[in-house]
């Protein structure tokens, strides 16, 4: 078609989708006449093998007695072969078998094995007893015996089953009539396309356009007048266009932050001056080479990042330099194309710190009682007591003043679980073991605030996590409920789900719940409802945060709200993941 004009490329390609679909048309037709007229050929077989399974019944004919359905065979159409085979595949009677002797087992006939999974069966094929041809109908009757009807395969079977072919004739006069409209159709299709091919061409080669271009009256014209009205638009946006890609290459010289563009050939499309000062300042030098970043040990991850990105398309890194921290951020686009940005963030850095230190001065607090009571256990472990009770007693106790000495470090490390998560260890925890543990723990303080703990967990179930900060996300949850829920409380923690990816835990209490104004600030580090509240009732405002943290450490998310039948309930999950060596 490649030296054929737009009108004949028209015709062709309709003329082509037209055919093919007249073809599909009839060849559908005929194929659905054929398939309703076997239908109703296997109606009236149907009918037939009823009428003679009704009459074995009404007469309660034993296979003795078979030989009596030769009585109604006058009833039926003389070309009507009757066939019954028992179960097992023997023929018992057949109107046109007198020895039924001869007769093969039936059983693996295609129409008796149709009919053993479906509620019948048909199929057509040659009679090994009588050397013809039949159209088989076959149906299993009370589980006991198959009845088939079946008429001889000839040319009135035959032509019966075939389709009629006014339709094929009616559809080739349709195709006719609709090759004439095509041409019709063709010839103003290929007049208004050739005004649109004119225009393009100018447009193309930058010639100015007449202010009006004569269309033909017709649809293709009115879009070729459309197309002309948005040339013309896009002639003003492009010059709007180039008005604000000049604000924005202004905005992002004044930008604070310092900001290079890249091909995917890491040839540089944009930079602003503080890119290039913060570029000098972190390198110690005076180098106008945007691609000194590629080469310099300063920005070596940013490099391995780049020489080895897979799915990942954002890389964060920090960069301390001459008393200053850095923030450096490099994006991937679509098209491999990237931007590498450079961020001062010594001063949210400072007040970091400042609140890292906050939160080791509370460990510090800690740590003293903890290492009071340890020294304690440790002395009484020498009195004269019964020794079986002195080492259950003393050993549990030893070990809970180690784990919460261990949970005073992990409070230290807070801050640094999204920067240093590969100092906590990851191992198969069972939940269920961890709980009852948990439960024994704190025996004590739940019988004395009378909270009856209930745990919907199964047996089996395991994460991949550290068993310190799983620890202590329910430690602090049921300690959170017992300082605030109130005397009496029920407390129940389930794993109500779980799909491919996590596992889906509720914990919720039956107590006085919180106001719905503290609600978005409960998980706030340092952050007590009361802030009159000592250490004993209040605690030191770390409870919730730590819960949070560890929940994001295991890649999960929490929630809190209040039970519509009251308490509080927190619903979180923990991602299933893979322990790496």
């Amino acid at each position: 078609m490649k030296h054929l004009s737009y009108k004949h490329k028209i015709f062709a390609y309709f003329f082509t989708i037209f055919a093919i679909f007249t073809a599909g048309l009839v060849i559908f037709e005929q194929k659905r006449e054929e398939t309703e007229k076997q239908k109703s050929l296997e109606n009236i077989l149907d009918n037939e093998a009823e009428q003679i399974h009704s009459y074995i019944k009404s007469n309660q004919l034993v296979t003795e007695n078979i030989s009596r359905i030769s009585e109604i065979v006058p009833l039926f159409p003389k070309e009507l072969r009757i066939t019954i085979i028992n179960r097992q595949g023997k023929v018992i009677f057949d109107n046109d078998i007198d020895n039924l002797n001869i007769a093969e087992n039936h059983l693996n006939r295609p129409e008796i094995q149709e009919s053993l999974t479906q509620p019948f069966g048909s199929y057509i094929h040659l009679s090994a007893t009588l050397g013809t041809p039949f159209f088989y109908y076959a149906k299993l009757f009370d589980n006991q015996y198959f009845i088939r009807t079946s008429l001889p395969y000839n040319t009135k079977t035959k032509n019966s089953l075939k389709a009629d072919k006014v339709f094929i004739y009616f559809s080739l006069g349709a195709f006719l009539v609709g090759l004439l409209l095509l041409n019709y159709v063709s010839n103003r299709f290929a007049k208004s396309i050739s005004q649109l091919r004119e225009f393009a061409l100018l447009a193309e080669q930058g010639e100015s356009l007449p202010e009006k271009i004569e269309f033909q009256d017709d649809e293709l014209g009115e879009i070729g007048q459309k197309i002309h009205q948005i040339f013309e638009k896009l002639q003003k946006n492009q010059q709007l266009l180039s008005l604000q890609a000049e604000k924005l290459r202004r905005h992002l010289q004044y930008l604070e932050e310092g900001l290079c563009l890249f091909t995917e050939k890491r040839e540089k499309v944009y930079a602003n001056t503080h890119f290039i000062q913060y570029l000098n300042f972190i390198i110690d030098g005076a180098n106008l080479d945007i691609h000194t970043v590629f080469n310099n040990d300063s920005f070596r991850e940013v490099q391995n990042f780049l020489n080895s990105f897979g799915k990942s398309k954002k890389f964060n890194t920090q960069i301390s330099k001459n008393g200053k921290i850095f923030q450096i951020q490099v994006l991937i686009f679509e098209d491999n194309s990237f931007e590498i940005s450079i961020r001062d963030v010594s001063a949210l850095e400072k007040r970091r710190l400042m609140k890292q230190e906050m939160t080791n001065s509370i460990a510090h607090e800690l740590r003293t009682p903890v290492t009071s009571l340890r020294a304690f256990l440790e002395t009484l472990n020498e009195q004269n007591l019964p020794e079986s009770t002195q080492k259950q007693f003393i050993n549990r106790s030893y070990m809970q003043a180690v784990r919460l000495s261990e949970l005073i470090e992990d409070i230290t490390l807070i801050t640094k679980l999204e920067e240093a998560s590969s100092r906590f260890s990851l191992d198969e925890i069972n939940i269920f073991s961890l709980l009852e543990e948990l439960k024994t723990d704190l025996k004590n303080l739940l019988k004395k605030n009378r909270n009856d703990l209930h745990l919907e967990i199964d047996a089996n179930l395991t994460v991949k996590g550290n068993y310190t900060l799983l620890y202590s996300i329910f430690r602090n949850l049921l300690e959170n409920t017992m300082a605030y829920a109130g005397e009496g409380a029920e407390i129940h923690v389930r794993n109500y789900f779980e799909d491919s990816n996590y596992h889906y835990f509720s914990y919720f209490d039956t107590g006085k719940g919180v106001d719905e104004k503290y609600l978005s600030r409960l998980f706030e580090r340092f952050y007590r409802i009361n802030e009159g509240r000592g250490r004993d009732s209040g605690g030191s405002g770390l409870g919730l945060s730590i819960v949070k943290n560890a929940v994001l450490f295991h890649q999960g998310e929490i929630q809190v709200k209040n039970r519509a039948g009251g308490g509080l309930e927190f619903l979180f999950t923990l991602k299933k993941q893979k322990i790496r060596h």
